[in-house]
């Protein structure tokens, strides 16, 4: 009998000792997953700009703030980072609520509990038009209750920044598209459910409209000092002229 116990409990040990290492392994997994599609963002757009002397973005710290979130999106986002995604169409930046989070192809659960999603059959970021975008309430897009009229908003994608001004907050209900319609200028609308804190599927939807005021490419690293900190080059085009100089001291 002591005889087979003992195997029983070198068994056990050699279970026991299995299973902590696929734990290890997993937690590995994770901790390198979790900024995967913005370092292919990055290494994309690196090869689309080798042909002129610009400023990679490789070396900057992306981080999730989760103090917001709820923990069954926290505990989703962690699931998704075990899953593939193809490279991001851009990254989404708006300073004020310290939000910085890649823009997935699609609106689909998984691409939402990864990142935000564009909104198909709206203008594709970087294009003209009315540029859609998606996000969970309890997630990612928790924190557009602290944005309001007049704060910037930035678009990147592999080579330009757009820059936004949000112009209004509207609330409409769920089924409604209006705001996703095309517009004659270039527009951004973020999407989505509200109320924020509602428990349940949310009957409303909060919609951020912004108008576009500027574009540029992203900053050169032959950039002269003075100016070295700024996130791109200076304007080339701009939406509304006398939006100009405040747009540019805003971003810089």
């Amino acid at each position: 009998m002591t005889k087979y116990l003992r195997r029983i409990e070198v068994a056990l040990l050699i279970v026991g000792l299995l299973l902590t290492s696929i734990f290890v392994a997993a937690y590995i997994h994770r901790a390198t997953m979790s900024r995967r599609a913005l370092t292919q963002f990055h290494e994309l757009k690196s090869e689309r700009t080798a042909d002129r002397p610009a400023r990679l973005l490789d070396g900057r710290q992306f981080t999730f703030d989760f103090s917001l979130w709820s923990p069954k999106r926290v505990a989703e986002y962690e699931q998704s980072l075990t899953e593939q995604f193809n490279s991001p169409l851009g990254i989404l930046h708006v300073a004020k609520v310290h939000l910085e989070v890649p823009i997935l192809d699609g609106v689909d659960d998984l691409s939402l509990n990864r990142g935000v999603g564009y909104i198909p059959g709206t203008s594709r970021p970087g294009e003209p038009g009315n540029v859609g975008i998606a996000g969970h309430r309890d997630g990612f897009f928790r924190v557009l209750k602290d944005v309001g009229p007049g704060d910037m908003i930035e678009l990147e994608t592999l080579d330009r920044i757009d820059i936004y001004r949000v112009s209004q907050i509207v609330i409409v209900d769920k089924d409604d598209p209006s705001v996703l319609k095309p517009t004659s200028g270039p527009t951004l609308t973020l999407v989505t459910c509200y109320p924020f804190y509602f428990i349940g599927s949310a009957p409303k939807r909060y919609i951020v409209l912004a108008s576009r005021v500027a574009s540029g490419r992203p900053a050169a690293a032959d950039q002269p000092p003075s100016t070295k900190s700024a996130r791109f080059e200076p304007v080339i085009e701009d939406a509304n002229p006398q939006s100009q100089k405040s747009t540019k001291e805003k971003t810089q």
